[in-house]
Parts: C-alpha cells; sequence; structure tokens
C-alpha cells in the first residue's frame, strides 16, 4: 500500500473542498432551471421565458442554500453527537484513552482532538470536526473495553489521520450538500403525493422534474462515497505510518468487522464517517462492479489484507 505524501493528501482534499463548495451549487442551479423549463405550461416553453423566472428565482434558491449550509457548519457537531449517541469522555474517567490519544498527537506534532464515548458495546470508531475546536475522536465502549493499546492505539491513529488529512472537512461538506439533494428529492415525492387535482400532462412533468433531482442527488451521492473509499485507505496507511504497526490495524479491523453495528446511528450519511459502516451489509460481499459504486467503504477483508503487506 503507498501512502501519499502529507503535504500532498491535505491539498488535495483542499482542492477537493474547494470543487465541493463550487460544483455542488452549480448542480442545484442547474436543477433549478430545469425544474423551471420543464414545469412552465408548454406554451411558455421558451429560453427566455425560462431565463427570466430562473433569474427571479435564483437569488431565493441561493439564500436557502446558504442558509442551510450555515446552520449545518455550525450546529454539525451537536448534529453529529445527537446522530451517534455520543458524549464526552473525561480524561478522570479513561486515563488509559487519553494517554494513547495524546501520545499519538505529540509524536505527529498534531493538536489534541476531543474525545467522545459511545455507549455501545458494539466494536467502531469516528472522527468529526472541521477545525481544531472542533475535532473529536468517537469510540465505542466496546473498542475501548474489548481491544488492547496497541489495536486501540492503532485505531486512533486511524482517526487522527483523517483529522491530518482534512478528511473529515471534505466529508462534512459533502454530507452536507447532498443533504440538500435529498430534501429537495423528498419535497417533490410529497408534491406527486399529495398534489392531486393534476393533469396527466402536469403529472408527468413533476415526475420528470423528480427525475431530474434524483438524478443530481444520485451523482452526488457516487460522489461522496468515492472520497469515503479513497480516505479509508488513506487513514489506513496513515495509521501504519503514525504507530509503525500495521498489523495491529489489521488485528483491529478483524475485530470491527464481528460486530461493527452502533444500534444509536440511523443516519446513512453519518455512518459513512465511521472506520467501518455499521449499516452496511457485509454477509454478502458485493462483487459486481456497479454495486460497489454505492459502497461507502472498501471491503475489510482487502482492507486487512493490504496491512498485512504494508
Amino acid at each position: 500500500m503507498k501512502y501519499i505524501g502529507l503535504s500532498s493528501q491535505i491539498w488535495n482534499n483542499n482542492i477537493k473542498s474547494v470543487l465541493l463548495l463550487i460544483l455542488f451549487p452549480a448542480v442545484i442551479m442547474t436543477l433549478v432551471w430545469l425544474f423551471i423549463f420543464f414545469l412552465k405550461p408548454s406554451s411558455e416553453y421558451s429560453l427566455e421565458a425560462t431565463n427570466s423566472m430562473f433569474i427571479t428565482t435564483v437569488p431565493w434558491v441561493a439564500v436557502g442554500v446558504l442558509t442551510w449550509f450555515v446552520i449545518a457548519w455550525f450546529s454539525h457537531t451537536t448534529m453529529i453527537e445527537k446522530a451517534t449517541g455520543s458524549a464526552p469522555l473525561s480524561r478522570k474517567e479513561n486515563k488509559r484513552i487519553y494517554n494513547l490519544v495524546e501520545n499519538l498527537c505529540i509524536g505527529s506534532g498534531m493538536h489534541m482532538p476531543k474525545i467522545n464515548v459511545i455507549e455501545d458495546d458494539s466494536l467502531n470508531a469516528f472522527a468529526s470536526g472541521i477545525n481544531k475546536s472542533t475535532f473529536t475522536v468517537s469510540l465505542s465502549r466496546g473498542i475501548i473495553n474489548r481491544m488492547d493499546d496497541e489495536e486501540l492505539e492503532a485505531v486512533i491513529a486511524h482517526e487522527l489521520t483523517h483529522i491530518r488529512n482534512r478528511d473529515v472537512r471534505l466529508l462534512i461538506i459533502s454530507i452536507i450538500f447532498v443533504g440538500i439533494f435529498a430534501f429537495i428529492t423528498e419535497a417533490l415525492l410529497r408534491s406527486v403525493r399529495f398534489g392531486g387535482g393534476r393533469g396527466k400532462k402536469d403529472g408527468r412533468i413533476v415526475i420528470i422534474a423528480l427525475l431530474l433531482a434524483a438524478l443530481g442527488y444520485l451523482l452526488s451521492s457516487i460522489f461522496r462515497f468515492a472520497i469515503s473509499r479513497q480516505r479509508e485507505y488513506m487513514a489506513d496507511a496513515g495509521s501504519a505510518m503514525m504507530t509503525k504497526n500495521p498489523l495491529a490495524l489489521a488485528s483491529a479491523l478483524e475485530k470491527i468487522a464481528v460486530d461493527p453495528r452502533i444500534e444509536a446511528v440511523r443516519r446513512k450519511d453519518v455512518a459513512q464517517m465511521f472506520i467501518e459502516n455499521p449499516q452496511e451489509n457485509k454477509a454478502k460481499p458485493v462483487t459486481a462492479s456497479f454495486g460497489s459504486i454505492f459502497m461507502t467503504h472498501p471491503p475489510i477483508e482487502k482492507r486487512i489484507a493490504l496491512l498485512r503487506q504494508f
């Protein structure tokens, strides 16, 4: 497994973050234009009429998207804690965890993140945050109690690599915008479901608009999943580099694979932040290339095999 240089990885993720900030609003505006075009009566199908209405609509859409993004940006920590059932873990409660995190941070020159615990006996962990004041490593009670120091150190190093590489910020940005697409799609579904009294022609137009929204959501989701898969390989390599013990992470992943499900986690976007997705069904391996597109994490067996060859 080849590890890309730290500065290159951070630069790549910063560029991707900027691209996401440009791409998603651009896709939204394109969908808005298409909605207006298809939702107008057939007698008004003209570029001039569509552009005129689009110019009138854009400020409202922009304000709505910006408001959504700002609220999500500044409240994401609280939202993630509620979605995962995580809570702060005090140093007094578990000095062992703090010592492991501090030693890794000192050794790699990192700022000490906050530490949270998820009261669940399953084995899993994730990192979150967008800056030094919000960076957090969350560990399940199961992973704390059922792993030895070397395995737990390797898992923590994996999550610290996500923070150091700016993976967490990139993923949070993508989650916010995918959430917007999900809301638009849901709103259109409700309009189709409860908007009785439409003619057949109007019904077809609404369905076309719905399909366009679903397409935007599908494309953004595929892009988000691809980011997640790549970042897991990089975080595994980063852990191996940080601890000089790739076999410890391989052993930890073997234990996690047996019981990764965190009961409190019900949102798919939040589930993909974990070291192993607690929602994906791994009972049947995905062999088809199309099906693997929708997996947020690479197969854990492949990750373990790569670590054993490190």
